[in-house]
């Protein structure tokens, strides 16, 4: 068999070891473009052809020449119809004429020959006409100032073209630069400006995707830092306690198993914390993928409210809810949205003081029903308001996290309200409670999701 390397055709050259796939990529569109060139180039011959032959039919049904200023004139046509065309090709980019590589050039070029193809056109019918040599030269006289007024008027009118385009450029260079904030204006009113435009579009877009990405790079190495510090302190405790009972150190019974349940403690907190790690990845790479069915939220708080009352009497909290009985159900991932409940449950247990209270309530907005968990507790200060819901956002010592919980509940109960297509936000009022609220829409507008 053949090796990779060795699989090719019979008289196709063998591929050389420097030979990469940008440059068999660059020389296939090298080829296309000269494939374009070449049916452009023989469809402008055809073009010059077929205006030949409605001239000549013109000029026949017209003036009635004869049969050797008939053949004159088509050859005439010819002639300089091609060598117009030749010239022009020449100016091409990939022609050999290097000065007439640019905008400006090539403008210039266009209305040369234009204004050369009339003067030559002109002089030939004059010729035929057998006009004198003295109404010959003044019409020479008159053609010549034609052609230099219309090149002179091309030169001063390709000026603006010039600046604008070299103001693009400029740009294009500064932003590959670096120079994100770059904006062009220019007010010419033509397809310049629509370039302009699309031009700072792209800048705005890519000025905002570096800052989304400075955000992101910043929230990773917070995160790292959050974890390592979550982790290495109860990590540091366990280490300590297990030393204290391998060595002999604590010998009686109560202190042994006193660390021992603060063991367990810290062993539940880090399982708790690697779960909330990896539930906030799959947020944040668009992972989570939820299981679509019609639930009732009047369920959902029920359960919630059964899951955390025994904790709550024992703080000596009263927890409550309030759902209409005419609710309809809605599609949902059931189990998300209880970790959502309970996340901000459990967030109102932390900030609320005994005698406390914490209530529930549903509430039907049309298209969403909304969901509202209101405390009796400490409040959030306003400027750490915008940041709750951040990942291991630390606000005043008061509200800062405690072994229950990684400081992750509310970051990951976004990420799910926003997977379902619904909205969480909070309102406070420091030392005057404070109020959940987060919706869900009725039907549709879900990401990342699967129906069951």
């Amino acid at each position: 068999m053949l090796s990779p390397q060795a699989k090719h055709l019979p008289g196709e050259p063998v591929p050389k070891p420097g030979d990469t796939p940008r440059k068999e990529l660059r020389r296939s569109a090298s080829q296309d473009g000269m494939v374009v060139r070449g049916r452009l180039l023989l469809a402008s011959a055809a073009s010059l052809l077929g205006l030949t032959v409605v001239v000549l039919g013109l000029g026949a049904w017209l003036l009635r020449p004869t049969w050797a200023d008939f053949v004159s004139l088509g050859l005439f046509l010819l002639a300089s119809g091609g060598i117009t065309l030749a010239v022009g090709w020449l100016a091409t980019p990939v022609g050999p004429l290097a000065p007439f590589r640019t905008l400006r050039s090539k403008l210039l070029l266009l209305i040369a020959l234009i204004a050369g193809l009339g003067l030559v056109n002109i002089g030939f019918t004059s010729y035929l006409m057998f006009i004198s040599p003295h109404d010959l030269a003044l019409l020479s006289i008159l053609l010549l100032f034609s052609f230099g007024v219309s090149v002179s008027l091309a030169f001063f009118l390709s000026l603006p073209f010039n600046a604008t385009i070299r103001t693009i450029v400029d740009a294009v260079n500064r932003m590959r630069a670096g120079h994100l904030d770059t904006r062009i204006t220019v007010t010419t009113h033509d397809e310049f400006e629509a370039v302009a435009a699309a031009f700072n579009g792209m800048a705005e877009e890519l000025e905002a995707a570096f800052g989304h990405q400075q955000e992101l790079e910043q929230a990773r190495h917070q995160l790292i830092a959050a974890v390592s510090h979550d982790l290495r302190n109860p990590l540091a405790s366990m280490r300590a306690m297990v030393e204290s009972i391998n060595d002999g150190v604590v010998t009686d019974p109560e202190t042994t198993r006193r660390y021992l349940v603060r063991l367990q403690k810290d062993v539940e907190y880090l399982s708790h914390l690697i779960d909330d790690l990896f539930e906030l990845s799959q947020i944040n790479a668009g992972l989570i993928g939820l299981q679509l069915d019609r639930a009732s939220l009047q369920d959902l708080v029920s359960d919630t409210l059964e899951s955390v009352s025994a904790q709550a009497a024992q703080a000596g909290m009263t927890v409550s809810g309030c759902v209409a009985d005419d609710l309809p159900p809605i599609p949902m991932d059931a189990r998300r949205v209880q970790r959502v409940l309970l996340n901000l449950v459990q967030n109102a247990l932390r900030h609320t003081p005994a005698n406390g209270t914490i209530h529930i309530e549903v509430a039907d907005l049309g298209p969403e029903l909304q969901v509202v968990v209101a405390d009796s507790g400490e409040g959030i200060a306003a400027e750490d308001l915008p940041h709750i819901f951040d990942q291991f956002y630390r606000g005043d010592a008061a509200r800062s996290r405690d072994e229950s919980g990684g400081g992750l509940g509310l970051s990951i109960a976004e990420g799910i309200v926003a997977a379902h297509g619904g909205r969480i936000w909070a309102e406070s009022t420091l030392g005057h409670g404070s109020r959940f609220f987060f919706t869900l829409p009725k039907q549709g507008a879900m990401t990342g999701s699967t129906p069951s």
